[in-house]
C-alpha cells in the first residue's frame, strides 16, 4: 500500500488504493485513516456524497472521542483521487464503487484489526452505502449504517423525475458524457465555505461553488440505484438515517438557504427509508442543512447527540 501523511494534516495518513483501469485510464481511491490514540476495537467508515470528498475534521474528532477508529473513502473520480485524465466524479455505474468499499472494509478489519466497523453515508455516499450493504448481507463485514441524508429520490416534480430518467438512460449508452441540465445551485456551497457566507474550509478544486456537470450516464446510474431502493433493499443490520425537518428551494437572487436542506427533499427520505432494511430509525433535525454534521451549531450538536444514542443502543460496545 501507498501511504502518505494525508492534506488534512500528520495525524491523517492516505492510502492510495490502486483499482486498475476504466475506459479513461487508471484509476484509484484513496482511504484516509486516523487512529485514535488509544485504539480500540470499532471503527467508522465514511463516504462522501457527489461534488465532495472528507474534508470535516469535527467529524472525526466526535468519532475518535468515542473510541471509534476513523477511516473516510475519497472515491474514484472525487477529491484526493481525482486525476488529470479523468471526468470528476463520472461512473456509469454505481456498483462501480463497489470495489473501493470492499478493499477499505477489508483493511479496516483484516489488516488493522477491527471488530465493529460502521459504515456512515452521505448523500449520494449513503445511497451507495446502502447498496453495498445489501450486497454484504450475511457476511458480517458491517455492523450498522448511519445515513446523512441519503440520495434517495430526484429532488424534482415527478415528471421531471421521470422525462429526466428516460433522457439520461437514452443517452448513457452512445453518449455517456453528455451534460445534463441538472445541477447543484451555487447557493448551498456559498452557505457552507468561510470565503463565503459558511464557517468551513475545503479545496473548492475538489468541491467547487460552481459545482461539477451532471453527465447522462450518472445519473440514469443514480436512477437505478434509487428504484433498487424503492422496491425494497434487505440490509441485515440497524440502519439510522437523519435528514433535515425541512426542505428549502434556492431562490434566483436568495442565498440563504440556511436551516433546511437544500439538495434533497426531505419527504423522500422519510418515505424510502423503511424500505432499506429490517431495522431503520429516522430522525429529523430541526435547522440542519444537507449535510447534517456541516449545520449551525445547534443543530449540529443534536445530530451528534442522536448518534450517540443510536450508537448505544444498536452497536456493540
Amino acid at each position: 500500500m501507498d501511504v502518505s501523511v494525508d492534506v488534512l494534516g500528520p495525524e491523517y495518513e492516505a492510502i492510495e488504493l490502486p483499482l486498475g483501469e476504466d475506459a479513461e485510464g487508471p484509476v484509484v481511491a484513496t482511504l484516509v485513516r486516523r487512529r485514535a490514540t488509544d485504539p480500540g476495537r470499532r471503527a467508522v467508515l465514511y463516504v462522501h456524497g457527489f461534488i465532495d470528498y472528507f474534508f470535516q475534521k469535527h467529524l472525526a474528532d466526535h468519532y475518535l472521542d468515542r473510541g471509534f477508529d476513523f477511516y473516510a473513502l475519497d472515491l474514484r473520480k472525487y477529491g484526493r483521487s481525482l486525476r488529470p485524465h479523468q471526468t470528476p466524479n463520472f461512473v456509469g455505474s454505481l456498483t462501480d464503487y463497489f470495489p473501493e468499499i470492499d478493499e477499505a472494509v477489508r483493511i479496516v478489519r483484516e489488516e488493522d484489526g477491527h471488530d465493529v466497523v460502521l459504515l456512515n453515508g452521505h448523500s449520494t455516499g449513503g445511497l451507495v452505502a446502502a447498496l453495498w450493504a445489501d450486497r454484504v448481507q450475511g457476511r458480517g463485514l458491517v455492523d450498522g449504517l448511519f445515513l446523512n441524508s441519503p440520495f434517495l429520490d430526484i429532488n424534482a416534480p415527478l415528471v421531471t423525475r421521470k422525462v429526466g430518467a428516460v433522457v439520461a438512460g437514452a443517452l448513457r449508452g452512445r453518449f455517456p458524457k453528455a451534460t445534463l441540465p441538472a445541477a447543484v445551485s451555487e447557493a448551498y456551497p456559498r452557505s457552507l465555505h468561510r470565503d463565503h457566507d459558511g464557517e468551513w474550509d475545503f479545496d473548492l478544486a475538489w468541491k467547487p461553488i460552481e459545482g461539477f456537470p451532471v453527465r447522462a450516464a450518472w445519473l440514469a446510474a443514480v436512477r437505478r440505484g434509487q428504484r433498487r431502493v424503492h422496491a425494497g433493499l434487505d440490509i441485515d443490520v440497524p440502519v439510522l438515517v437523519m435528514s433535515s425537518d425541512r426542505t428549502v428551494k434556492p431562490k434566483a437572487g436568495v442565498l440563504d438557504v440556511s436551516g433546511g436542506d437544500a439538495v434533497l427533499d426531505v419527504e423522500h427520505m422519510a418515505r424510502w427509508a423503511p424500505r432499506l432494511g429490517r431495522a431503520v430509525t429516522l430522525v429529523r433535525i430541526e435547522g440542519g442543512l444537507h449535510d447534517l454534521v456541516l449545520s449551525a451549531a445547534p443543530a449540529r450538536d443534536r445530530v451528534f447527540a442522536e448518534l450517540d444514542r443510536w450508537t448505544r443502543g444498536y452497536l456493540p460496545a
